[in-house]
């Protein structure tokens, strides 16, 4: 199957006809044309989970995504602007960059808007790839999230929208509050094990700040999938270009 073909194939949302040739094709497309490819600005839209790029396969089952096709980063890192059906929304997990996979996109559909459903991800995920976490801001909502889990548990998690939570004690490479040199205690209040307060924050320490640059490696081919089995994508058109 020609280069072109393939293209074709890849815009107008036509793998799902392809035999198991025609997806090592696309999957060879995939890393030939990731070879080299420039970092691209896109930041997920408000939150995203991390897993490590040597285990990130058990993340598919983790979070029950379906029909994925390999694609560039440049091609599914605007995930949110392509197009999806009622109940079938995409999901984009990145190649690997500095020895992370980030998954974004339609994860709305995937665990929903609670608490509970966001939580129960991470634990799913930190089981079936031995790490995860999570990353949330939304400065216009006043929320702020980061949670690391390992092996179903969660270790350390930050949590604000109104009271600030913490949970675990702080790693390494974080401040306690009341260490910090501007800490007063006759006149500061902070919890035992109050840390670092920002996602952005915490996820260069934690694994790879989504915002790459020149100097962020990135490793293979990234994927496309859909939150919703036997849906395909067949008419979900428009890959991005360029």
């Amino acid at each position: 199957m020609r280069e072109n073909s393939l293209e074709s194939l890849l815009e107008n949302g036509f793998t799902d006809r392809l035999g198991e040739r025609g997806r090592r094709l696309l999957a060879r497309r995939a890393l030939l044309k990731s070879v080299g490819e420039a970092p691209v600005h896109g930041l997920p839209t408000a939150w995203w989970f991390a897993v490590p790029g040597e285990s990130y396969e058990g993340l598919f089952e983790a979070l029950d995504l379906h029909d994925r096709i390999p694609v560039t980063l440049r091609e599914g890192v605007n995930v949110a602007d392509l197009p999806s059906r009622p109940g079938a929304d995409r999901v984009f997990v990145t190649p690997e960059l500095d020895g992370w996979r980030l998954v974004y996109g339609g994860l709305e559909s995937v665990v929903g808007h609670s608490w509970d459903g966001m939580m129960g991800a991470v634990h799913r995920l930190s089981r079936r790839c031995g790490e995860a976490q999570m990353f949330l801001e939304d400065i216009a909502g006043g929320a702020d999230i980061w949670v690391v889990a390992e092996e179903g548990h969660i270790r350390r998690r930050y949590a604000r929208e109104s009271d600030p939570e913490w949970v675990g004690e702080p790693l390494a490479w974080e401040t306690r509050a009341v260490d910090d040199e501007d800490f007063d205690p006759d006149f500061d209040e902070a919890e035992p094990n109050e840390g670092t307060e920002s996602a952005m924050s915490a996820c260069e320490y934690l694994s790879v700040h989504p915002g790459i640059d020149a100097n962020t490696r990135i490793g293979g081919h990234g994927w496309l999938a859909l939150s919703a089995p036997n849906v395909g994508h067949k008419g979900m058109v428009a890959l991005a270009r360029s």
